[in-house]
């Protein structure tokens, strides 16, 4: 099982790697520290260039050594250095070659009060990735352990799998599971303010049972109904634990087997104060192979 994390020297390649160190807890996790060089993968026919590539290839080697002394002594870990066209494109190249079930990266190396702006990099794996994306927040520091998974869910097509990956993953780390209703979210215009609390409700309870039932007993399972008048105020009533990481669904107008952010999960990503995982349409666990839709937005 292991995850591929974009390292560069600067804050979001440690705060990556932070991200990286708390979900390595999960049994049989490993990492390989990945940095991408800028231009073709192939041969290089000045001189100039070849010696260029060589001098960013030594401090990237220097760097990534640093990188490694971050990671835990019983966390496997390995250091790669990759040519791409893009820092996007090498980190899926990466993950493809060495079969990752993640790719972990900071999504911005700036932002306020820890929450995200996302940055190129993770913006652009966030419209192409085929496997699921890991963002931590600026400012994020590793907790001891990561203490609860959340579970943000619409009731557009793909939620229940989504459900699914998250009741796996919470239960394979013996973490408790809390499952937000985004109904309210969803309930768009022409509904009381009474039907739409009661239709929430109706949700949060029924996604509840199933959660339960899935789980059998292996962990704690919570719901919470996201409300307010914008996602970012529903985001901010709710009550965050700082060593928590959510999990929500890419948007139903996703390539199969590919990442794309709707609506919804875009404005939660920047309103979020910790670390989000992205599930592409096709995936049955974080951790295992893909299979089935992921959907939340």
């Amino acid at each position: 099982m292991r995850y591929v994390v974009g390292c560069t020297e600067d804050e979001r390649g440690r705060e990556a790697i932070a991200l990286a160190r708390a979900l390595a807890r999960a049994p049989g996790a490993e990492l390989d520290l990945v940095h991408v060089l800028p231009g073709p993968g192939g041969q290089l026919r000045l001189a100039q260039e070849r010696e260029y590539q060589q001098y960013l290839a030594g401090q990237a080697d220097a760097w990534l050594d640093k990188a490694l002394a971050l990671v835990p002594p019983d966390v496997t870990a390995r250091k790669h250095i990759r040519t791409a066209d893009s820092f996007a494109e090498g980190l899926i190249e990466a993950a493809e070659e060495f079969g990752a079930r993640l790719i972990v990266v900071g999504a911005a190396s700036k932002g306020l009060f820890k929450r995200f702006t996302v940055g190129s990099v993770a913006n652009a794996l966030l419209h192409a990735s085929h496997v699921p994306v890991a963002l931590a927040p600026s400012g994020y520091r590793p907790p001891r352990d990561i203490t609860r998974l959340t579970c943000a869910l619409g009731t557009r097509p793909g939620a229940e799998t989504l459900l699914d990956v998250a009741v796996e993953a919470a239960a394979m780390r013996h973490v408790p599971l809390r499952v937000i209703s985004l109904v309210t979210l969803d309930a768009g215009h022409g509904r009381s303010a009474a039907e739409v609390e009661s239709w929430a409700k109706s949700h949060a309870e029924i996604t509840l049972a199933k959660a339960v039932e899935g789980v059998a007993k292996r962990t704690l399972v919570t719901a919470a109904v996201a409300s307010g008048d914008s996602i970012e105020d529903a985001i901010e009533r709710l009550d965050w634990d700082e060593s928590e990481v959510v999990v929500i669904g890419s948007s139903r107008l996703a390539a199969r087997s590919r990442i794309f952010l709707g609506t919804t999960a875009n404005k939660m990503l920047r309103a979020l104060p910790v670390p989000m995982v992205v599930v592409p349409r096709d995936h049955v666990r974080l951790d295992e192979d893909p299979g089935l839709p992921a959907d939340s937005d």
